[in-house]
């Protein structure tokens, strides 16, 4: 990570204090982090144009110092359906692929169509909207900033549901990725699975579709029943909102085992699923009214791997 994101990174979770302090919030342990290379705003403003119960949060610009232009977004905060999302322009590091996408549950077929419109406006068709044997009305797109959405006519209450596809070199490894997070988050489980029969064109025995529980948050899960030539990427990341350095320390040790530490709070599991594994002490003191200190608490930051609380707290209260 270069120097440039890792400074675009801390700033965005500077914002977190704002968005800690809701309660609502705080019930959404798991966040989805959206990379973008410069449309952070824009990819914001058209997702809160495409979903009826959408609201910005909030929006951090880049001031004098930068590193990007002033008066520039650096990073967002917004809801979609009741869900948080956080938006960073981090530069053009990463790219998104369809290997991570949201489900989105749509109540009629007049929502449904009128999404679908919305979404694939300067997008890509990956599956028309149809039907199909598991659903009347189906489809899934990339929109034109490249994020992967599934709509599908549903009669639950409208949501979105994160959704990882096992492909590349992790296609047939969706079961066992979901037994491994389940065990690693508290308040956790398989809510059913879906498998592959001899008729199918995935592998008999492997994952078609599959729904399970982090934390109380609700997630899918699939292997991809054709060979792909993508995978996961940082682009889209999940900010995991820790109470304790005791729950960091349980957190990273778990999912860096067989997967890669990156930097401030920063880590890949042996999946490829990238997460970010913050306190919600850091964006209280990185948004302390007093600049020296929580210019500090950033300089800190900055040369930490794994998040270390005692070492924040120790340079915020330096003399």
């Amino acid at each position: 990570m270069t120097t440039r994101t890792t400074i675009n990174h801390t700033a965005t979770q500077s914002e977190t204090g704002h968005l800690q302090k809701k309660s609502t919030a705080n019930d959404q342990k798991i966040i989805p982090f959206l990379w973008f290379d410069g449309k952070a705003e824009e990819a914001m403003n058209f997702y809160l144009s495409a979903f009826k119960n959408s609201k910005a949060e909030s929006i951090i610009r880049y001031g004098e110092s930068g590193p990007g232009p002033a008066g520039s977004v650096m990073s967002t905060i917004f809801t979609l359906e009741g869900q948080y999302f956080y938006a960073l322009n981090g530069g053009p590091e990463f790219t998104f692929t369809p290997a991570s996408s949201f489900y989105v549950s749509c109540k009629n077929l007049q929502e449904i169509k009128r999404l679908w419109k919305k979404l694939s406006e300067g997008g890509s068709v990956m599956m028309e909207l149809g039907k199909y044997p598991f659903s009347l009305q189906y489809g899934w797109l990339q929109d034109q900033f490249g994020v992967s959405w599934q709509l599908i006519l549903s009669s639950d209450t409208p949501q979105i549901t994160p959704f990882f596809m096992f492909c590349g070199d992790q296609q047939g490894k969706a079961e066992q990725a979901m037994n491994f997070y389940t065990s690693v988050f508290k308040n956790s489980g398989i809510i059913h699975i879906v498998r592959y029969n001899e008729k199918d064109v995935g592998q008999a025995g492997a994952v078609i579709h599959a729904k399970f529980s982090l934390s109380g948050q609700n997630f899918m899960a699939m292997d991809s029943a054709i060979s792909q030539d993508f995978s996961f990427s940082p682009a889209l990341s999940y900010f995991v909102n820790c109470k304790t350095q005791r729950e960091i320390d349980g957190l990273w040790e778990k999912l860096t085992e067989g997967g890669e530490e990156i930097q401030c709070g920063w880590l890949k599991d042996k999946f490829g699923v990238t997460w970010q594994i913050v306190p919600t002490v850091l964006g209280e003191l990185l948004n302390d009214p007093n600049p020296e200190k929580s210019s500090r608490v950033m300089q800190a930051m900055l040369q930490m791997v794994k998040i270390d609380i005692s070492a924040l707290k120790k340079a915020y209260n330096q003399h």
